[in-house]
């Protein structure tokens, strides 16, 4: 019989599914320092982004077969260390890029109406200063018309490219793999719109965007640094939805206090789960904590894909 850990959770469609095949599925959490003994009861290991299964641990743990990533990034898995041990690694990268790109869409259009700092006024001092906090968020802007710059263009990168499409705003996209090919829309549920696209260089991504959405791996260092922040456009906003470290947050908050970063979006952070107090005050952020995946149809959709997955390679 075979037994799978599901130690981050697995939504209960995905847990159904392996136990109508037979498998056993516990959902219990074990700490990470407990996950070397623990796992020597199981063939495989399903995780999120808080289990880190790395060379040490694969190393202990000879009996187990697969690992199983719920999303899109291996960041905490040793891929290629497990795989060359004979394990099979699998994820589910296409499950959550919608539910990524509206948070991307809701820390935009909470940053050019000012939302992030009037729903934390208005419960302070809307009874008593509300004509000047109405005159202080009537310099809004529109998205339409704007161009979005979009760094890192695979999955949730062209989904994020397509929500910016209907909202009529122009797409600049980089990505490490140059691109060029369509973006296919559906609209109405039955009317499909192919529209053109193809990747630039990281340059003019940088000067010619109004503001600029990050979807890339983890990196060795920040891609938009206090040089980055210099040769943007004055007023531009930024969003991170990617992966914490990314953004050099000291001078992500320079930019905010001299004006050249209109406003900021939030979900990942370089000190997760104890993110730096500056970012998490500073009036000019739009913060999430790391929920980027978290939708209930999100998560359904990454339960069966990572089922099937598992369900799949044990059958072969």
């Amino acid at each position: 019989m075979i037994r799978i850990l599901a130690n981050d959770g697995i939504d209960p469609i995905g847990k159904r599914m392996l136990e109508e095949a037979g498998y056993v599925v516990d959902t219990e959490t074990i700490p990470q320092e407990q996950l070397a003994s623990a796992l020597l009861n199981y063939d495989g290991i399903t995780v999120r982004s808080a289990t880190k299964v790395r060379k040490e641990l694969i190393d202990a743990c000879p009996n187990l077969r697969l690992i199983g990533r719920g999303g899109v990034g291996m960041d905490n898995i040793d891929v290629e260390y497990a795989r060359s041990k004979g394990l099979a690694v699998v994820n589910t990268p296409a499950a959550s890029s919608l539910s990524v790109a509206e948070l991307v869409f809701a820390h935009l259009f909470t940053g050019i109406r000012f939302l992030q700092d009037a729903n934390r006024r208005m419960p302070v001092d809307g009874s008593t200063q509300f004509n000047n906090l109405k005159k202080a968020y009537a310099k809004g802007t529109e998205l339409s018309g704007k161009t979005i710059g979009i760094i890192g263009f695979g999955r949730i990168g062209r989904e994020t490219a397509k929500v910016a499409l209907g909202l009529g705003m122009h797409v600049l996209a980089y990505d490490l793999y140059p691109y060029e090919g369509h973006i296919t829309m559906r609209f109405q549920g039955d009317i499909l719109v192919d529209i053109p696209v193809q990747t630039v260089e990281l340059e003019r991504v940088i000067t010619e965007s109004d503001f600029i959405s990050l979807h890339t791996p983890f990196a060795e260092r920040p891609i938009l640094d206090a040089e980055t922040f210099a040769k943007m456009k004055r007023g531009v906003g930024v969003v991170n939805c990617s992966r914490g470290g990314t953004i050099d947050e000291l001078a992500l908050i320079a930019a905010l206090d001299s004006g050249q970063v209109s406003f900021a979006g939030l979900d990942v952070f370089d000190n997760e789960p104890s993110p730096r107090a500056e970012i998490l005050q500073h009036p000019k952020i739009s913060l999430t904590p790391h929920i980027g995946a978290s939708t209930n149809e999100a998560q359904e959709r990454i339960g069966s894909e990572l089922a099937s997955l598992i369900i799949a390679h044990f059958s072969n």
